[in-house]
């Protein structure tokens, strides 16, 4: 049975393009734990469509929700678990390296700016309007991923294999490094 890999990082930091990546590239299936949080925010009434959906009015409204009530990211992170354990797939998530023992973790770095910019062109955004977005969603994660299980998200990467700065990198570069890093630890 092949380890699952988890890929996390920042918002915005590119963790859906290296994780499709690395999936097409060894065979695995790939997951988002954030498409599994969206799915329970359409039971909620949220309509949750499009990847920038985190970043409008909608999905700032969601996670101030998910902070009064930890019911939303704890019912995620249990099926990520579960799904986890059966290996071959490579999951996106903030909160799952810290959460789990085994597997290939890895944690995609940069500043903000540089998560900033790729919100730009994605969610054709202004600059200034994109690094309001990432700060807030970095901090209101940090906040809540500390109160829900006590980790400093973005601070202690200890639980990972590998840490790669994507600042100054492409895309393909980053898959690239990511690529070289599964290989050595499958």
């Amino acid at each position: 049975m092949k380890k699952s890999v988890i890929i996390s990082g920042p918002p915005a930091i590119g963790k859906t393009t290296i994780a499709k990546g690395l999936a097409k590239e060894f065979g695995m299936k790939y997951l988002s734990g954030g498409d599994i949080l969206k799915e329970l925010a359409s039971e909620q009434g949220f309509h949750s469509d499009g990847d920038d959906w985190w970043d409008k009015p909608d999905g700032m409204k969601f996670l101030a929700q998910r902070q009064k009530d930890p019911t939303f990211d704890k019912k995620v992170d249990e099926k990520l678990k579960k799904l986890f354990t059966q290996g071959g797939l490579v999951i996106t998530s903030y909160t799952l390296p810290w959460l789990v023992d085994d597997g290939i973790k890895i944690w995609l770095a940069g500043s903000q700016l540089n998560s900033a910019d790729r919100m730009k062109s994605r969610d054709k955004l202004t600059e200034n309007d994109a690094l309001k977005i990432v700060q807030k969603r970095y901090d209101e994660n940090k906040i809540l991923y500390k109160k829900l299980y006590n980790f400093n998200f973005g601070e202690d990467l200890s639980v990972f294999d590998k840490v790669i700065n994507t600042d100054g990198l492409n895309a393909q570069q980053v898959l690239d490094i990511a690529k070289t890093t599964i290989r050595e630890l499958l």
